[in-house]
């Protein structure tokens, strides 16, 4: 791989994680309602699901998908039901707010954060495909495949978590303006039912 190919691997990563898709919606939420150090753990779910997605991409399962419309529409579906139920325990999550301790309910926050977001990337049959057809534009035939592909991995891995970071942290410096029970309960509640909002929009483009 050329130092051209791999700079315009990165510029054509940094743009596609720039736009707005289910992850993002899903980061933007977890920011606002659970802070800096969910959305992180948010992050690095969704970058160890998109790393597992590129080795399946690499095994052939993109290429299964793509053949099978049904195996195809019962991922996209799972992945949207998914987003709608992230959305409806955030909606509980601000009824229970004072339920348990500060450090038990951060921890459990946490680790829960870092689920929704390696599940909501694995889900995502959309983007097994792409990576499948968008990996091959950059790698070179005359060379290791593993090598190139490692570096790929490597390189998406580390550009789509700055540029999430980036969209956590201006979320996240929104949430400190309102730091009362009341404002957080207000930010539980918009943020689920952003992710209810939102599954039903992929759901109403997935028909079509």
């Amino acid at each position: 791989m050329t130092l051209e190919r791999w700079l315009a691997f990165v510029i054509a990563t940094s743009i596609l994680t720039l736009i707005p898709g289910p992850c993002v919606v899903l980061l933007i939420s977890q920011a606002l309602t659970r802070g800096v150090a969910a959305s992180l753990m948010c992050i690095f779910g969704d970058i160890v699901g998109g790393a597992v997605l590129m080795m399946l991409s690499l095994l052939g399962v993109g290429a299964i998908l793509a053949a099978s419309a049904t195996l195809f529409a019962i991922f996209k579906w799972l992945g949207v039901f998914y987003m709608a139920y992230l959305g409806y325990c955030q909606i509980l999550e601000a009824k229970n707010t004072k339920a348990q301790s500060a450090d038990c309910r951060t921890q459990a926050l946490n680790m829960g954060s870092f689920k929704a977001g390696f599940i909501a990337s694995l889900l995502n049959p959309k983007a097994i495909i792409f990576y499948m057809a968008f990996l091959s534009q950059f790698m070179n035939a005359d060379k290791d495949p593993l090598l190139q592909f490692s570096i790929l991995i490597l390189t998406s891995s580390l550009v789509t978590g700055l540029v999430l970071v980036a969209y956590a942290l201006l979320a996240s410096s929104a949430r400190a303006l309102f730091q009362s029970e009341r404002s957080k309960q207000y930010f539980s509640y918009s943020g689920g039912s952003f992710l209810i909002g939102n599954s039903v929009f992929i759901a109403s483009t997935a028909k079509s």
